[in-house]
């Protein structure tokens, strides 16, 4: 996935992330969604294709992780 795409309402940590430092953010996209951990930002960001990643928060949303 080109990680230069349209980012639509920015980036976000997500709801899960604890308080201690551990957190990621996410950032939707025309394509997909990009995840950064906010600790290793120089290690740059996952890209997930939107079906991958609508795969992946139904499973988490249905209790399948």
């Amino acid at each position: 996935m080109n990680e230069s795409v349209f980012v639509r309402g920015g980036w976000h940590k997500s709801r899960y992330s604890d308080t201690g430092g551990q957190c990621v953010e996410v950032a939707e996209t025309t394509a997909g969604a990009l995840v950064c951990d906010t600790q290793n930002r120089k290690a740059g960001c996952l890209a997930f294709p939107s079906a991958e990643w609508a795969a992946l928060l139904h499973d988490i949303r249905s209790g399948d992780m």
